[in-house]
C-alpha cells in the first residue's frame, strides 16, 4: 500500500549568487540540484537517515527496502507514510510484517546514508546537523586569489594525475596552498585534511578550504566544525549545503572555474556585486 502524498517539494530551486569573474562581479540566477533529509522508519523504529533529491521518495524508500535486504519483494511493504517534517525534510514511516520487523530489530546496525558518503552511523533526523562555534570573517582574499590557487590545486594532486579517481582538499592560507589531502571519496579527503592541520597546529580559521569536489551539506558542516570560515568546491552544491552555510555563516564559493565562480553564500559581503 503506498502513501496518499504524491507530491512533493521541486527537486530543484534556483538561487541568485554572485558570478566573480576577472572582469567583475554579478549576480545571475542558477538552477540548484534539492537535497533533503529522508528519515526512514520501519514499524516505528528509526532505522537511517539519507540524504536524497525530494522526488519518487516512495520509489527510494522501496528500493532501499530491497537493496538493504530488508524485504525481498515490494508486495511485502503494507503501508508507505511519507510526510514533511517541520524544519525540512521527510519522515517515511514504512510497515512490514512481523517476521522482517523482527529480523531489523534483531540486527539492527547503524546505515551509512547518504548522497556521497559521508553520514555515517546517523538514525535519527535531529541528530543530522551538529552543533558549531560561531564563524569569524574568512581573512581577506580576492578574486585574483582565489583564481590562482584555484590554479594551484591540479599540481597539488599526484595521486590524481596517475589515476583520475581520487578528490583533493586543500587549505588555502596567506594566498597560497599550504597543505593537500586526497582520497577516493571527497569527504575522506576533508577528514585528512583536517587530521593534518590538527597534528601541525595550524588554524582552519586563519584561511579557507578548496575542494575539487561537488559541495554536499556534509562537507559544509565538517568545513564550520573545523572552524574554516570559507569553503570553496570545484562542482555545484546542493540546496542543503547552500541552505547550511547561510545559517551557519560560513562563506560558500562553488562553481570555481578558471573564468569564473558563483559565490552563493557572504554573510561577511566579501563579494557585494558591483
Amino acid at each position: 500500500m503506498a502513501s496518499d502524498l504524491k507530491e512533493f517539494e521541486s527537486p530543484l530551486r534556483r538561487y541568485t549568487p554572485i558570478r566573480i569573474a576577472s572582469n567583475g562581479l554579478s549576480p545571475i540566477e542558477r538552477a540548484v540540484a534539492a537535497e533533503v533529509p529522508v528519515s526512514i522508519t520501519f514499524n516505528g523504529l528509526a532505522h537511517a537517515v539519507m540524504m536524497a533529491t525530494p522526488q519518487d521518495l516512495e520509489d527510494f524508500v522501496t528500493g532501499f527496502s530491497l537493496s538493504e535486504a530488508i524485504i525481498e519483494h515490494a508486495s511485502e511493504i503494507e503501508s508507505i507514510d511519507i510526510r514533511e517534517i517541520d524544519g525540512g525534510g521527510y519522515l517515511a514511516a514504512l510497515r512490514v510484517p512481523k517476521e522482517r520487523f523482527a529480523a531489523i530489530a534483531a540486527g539492527r546496525r547503524n546505515i551509512v546514508g547518504q548522497s556521497g558518503c559521508g553520514i555515517c552511523g546517523i538514525i535519527e533526523l535531529e541528530n543530522l546537523v551538529r552543533p558549531a562555534r560561531p564563524l569569524g570573517a574568512p581573512p581577506k582574499v580576492t578574486s585574483e586569489i582565489l583564481f590562482k590557487c584555484l590554479g594551484e590545486l591540479r599540481p597539488n594532486q599526484p595521486i590524481n594525475a596517475a589515476t583520475g579517481a581520487v578528490h583533493a582538499a586543500a587549505f588555502v592560507k596567506d594566498a597560497k596552498i599550504v597543505a593537500c589531502r586526497e582520497d577516493v571519496g571527497r569527504h575522506n579527503a576533508l577528514d585528512k585534511l583536517i587530521g593534518h592541520l590538527s597534528h601541525t597546529g595550524q588554524k582552519p580559521s586563519e584561511g579557507f578550504m578548496l575542494l575539487s569536489s561537488r559541495c554536499s551539506f556534509e562537507l559544509v558542516q565538517k568545513t564550520v566544525l573545523a572552524g574554516a570560515p570559507m569553503l570553496v568546491t570545484v562542482s555545484a552544491p546542493t540546496t542543503f549545503a547552500i541552505d547550511l552555510a547561510r545559517k551557519l555563516g560560513l562563506t560558500l564559493i562553488a562553481l570555481a572555474r578558471s573564468d569564473s565562480m558563483l559565490c552563493f553564500s557572504d554573510p561577511h559581503n566579501l563579494f557585494a556585486a558591483n
